[in-house]
């Protein structure tokens, strides 16, 4: 990894300088849904494309993320509220312009499903935050498609 950021807690979803939220809905429940995320960490690649690796490590306490981008995160699990949340904060990247990033994912019964709520909560320099502003919509598709795949995976694999 190239660098060490910031140290941040889960109160960095509210007070990070850049943070993008949104949300999807999935016809699984949310215990089906929070495994699918902290539970199946290396399954993530085949919902969402935009990652092409993801590994537990530290025993679970811990990701290395691979991003098709060339990007990589060394990830600090910050939050596992089965059913609920599940955060991870970056503590190494090789992201030109990153301070400091926490992904925060909140999980809703909605219906018979679960509303889904990505925060993604960053600090970085100016250039990385004017990117990040312009790629806002791009970063919403992304999600919206993870989202919409992992629907589909549940549907199939889940009894």
């Amino acid at each position: 990894m190239a660098r060490r950021l910031r140290t941040v807690g889960r109160d960095f979803t509210d007070s990070a300088p850049m943070r993008l939220v949104f949300a999807a809905e999935v016809s699984a429940p949310p215990d089906v849904v929070y495994r699918a995320l902290a539970d199946d960490v290396a399954s993530w690649p085949s919902w969402f494309t935009a990652v092409t690796r993801a590994t537990p490590t530290d025993a679970g306490a811990g990701r290395e993320v691979r991003l098709r981008s060339g990007v990589r995160f060394r990830e600090t699990i910050v939050a596992t509220e089965p059913g609920s949340c599940y955060a991870y904060r970056v503590d190494e990247t090789n992201a030109p312009g990153l301070r400091a990033l926490l992904e925060e994912w909140r999980l809703t019964p909605e219906g018979s499903g679960t509303r889904v709520q990505w925060t993604f909560a960053a600090d970085g320099t100016g250039l990385f935050r004017l990117v990040l502003s312009l790629g806002r919509a791009g970063v919403g598709r992304s999600f919206r498609d993870a989202v919409r795949r992992l629907d589909t995976r549940l549907a199939t694999t889940t009894p």
